[in-house]
């Protein structure tokens, strides 16, 4: 449970001058012995403490009609955004194909502000209704095929799994099936270079602008005019939970 309080004009944010508690998310924290504080927060509601429901003063308000651009600058950020980022940048300059490019970009959005389990699954789903079948299917693919090499096009089982999973980590059968299913698929190799181009680090190398995406994004991404969340596709409501992450409902 955490609280935020701010001293903005009135106008600016909704439940303004109150404290706002943030429930975390059950998917945060069971197995983990935490509680989410949900008693507690229950138990310190009054005139003015509530539960945090829209724009939250901590983080960037995002515009009325968000762009894909705008979820890279105002939510993905730390070491998810210079991942992406530096993926899409390396797949550009070795000549790749713009959904290459496209599908380096977005193969992680789930980890970056939506969810991590299964998230290869969660960002092709998220993306599929602005982007090509291939782009969304590669994103999806590339979660079960990340953990077997393929020596013909050079990739090897990454050396962080070890250290992320411990040596003996063996994927869950779903996976397996997955990856042989995707080997004999005519788009393999689209999802074979997204592993190819998602390469581990940790250091501080600066995040590239996302700047120099804008026309690849701009052919190959479908914008609605009503803006990401608002557009009522099947997935908007994963992307408005980006832009309110810590509404109670």
């Amino acid at each position: 449970m955490t609280m935020c309080i701010d001293h903005l004009p009135e106008a600016e944010w909704p439940q303004q001058g109150r404290e706002r508690i943030i429930v975390p998310a059950p998917v945060a924290i069971v197995g983990t012995g935490q509680s989410t504080g949900e008693h507690e927060a229950l138990a310190r509601l009054g005139p003015d403490t509530v539960m945090m429901m829209g724009d939250n003063p901590a983080l960037p308000r995002m515009p009325e009609a968000p762009t894909l651009l705008d979820f890279f600058r105002l939510r993905i950020t730390g070491i998810t955004a210079r991942h992406l980022l530096t993926a899409a940048k390396r797949a550009m300059d070795e000549g790749q194909d713009e959904k290459i490019i496209l599908a380096c970009l977005l193969h992680d959005i789930s980890n970056a502000c939506l969810i991590r389990s299964d998230h290869g699954y969660w960002g092709a789903q998220m993306i599929a209704p602005y982007v090509d079948d291939e782009v969304a299917w590669a994103v999806q693919q590339h979660q079960a095929l990340r953990y077997f090499a393929d020596p013909s096009v050079g990739y090897e089982y990454p050396e962080s799994y070890h250290r992320f999973f411990g040596a003996d980590y063996v994927p869950p059968d779903y996976i397996r099936r997955e990856a042989e299913s995707a080997r004999a698929h005519r788009w393999y190799m689209s999802a074979r270079l997204v592993t190819l181009y998602d390469r581990y680090f940790f250091d501080e190398t600066p995040a590239p602008d996302p700047e120099f995406l804008t026309d690849v994004i701009g052919r190959n991404f479908r914008q609605p005019v009503e803006g990401l969340g608002f557009d009522g596709s099947p997935t908007a409501h994963m992307w408005r939970t980006m832009i309110w992450p810590n509404n109670f409902l």
